[in-house]
């Protein structure tokens, strides 16, 4: 399973989860940082480019990346309201 099907099984689940994945990604007030998920993050560079990957702590405390992906924010917000769609979650139209 690739790093984007990944995160839409994890974390796109619940209307609550959605609309905060969702608020974090569209919020022109958020220029930068991280959303965390119940297993994946979320890591906002600016407003149009995202990285997605799933977060580990290993046996010594340390956070461990295993894969990583770059995603543009159209793109991101397609592939999560196609998962939320398919799902039975209700969709934000974001334009």
């Amino acid at each position: 399973m690739d790093v984007l099907e990944g995160f839409l099984q994890a974390e796109i689940n619940t209307q609550e989860l959605y609309e905060d994945i969702m608020s974090f990604i569209t919020s022109y007030h958020i220029r930068c940082g991280e959303f965390e998920g119940n297993e994946y993050i979320i890591k906002k560079m600016d407003q149009t480019n995202f990285i997605l990957f799933p977060e580990y702590i290993d046996a010594d405390g340390e956070r461990e990346i295993n894969g990583a992906i770059s995603v543009y924010r159209n793109n991101l917000i397609k592939e999560i309201n196609n998962c939320a769609q398919v799902k039975g979650i209700q969709v934000i139209d974001v334009n």
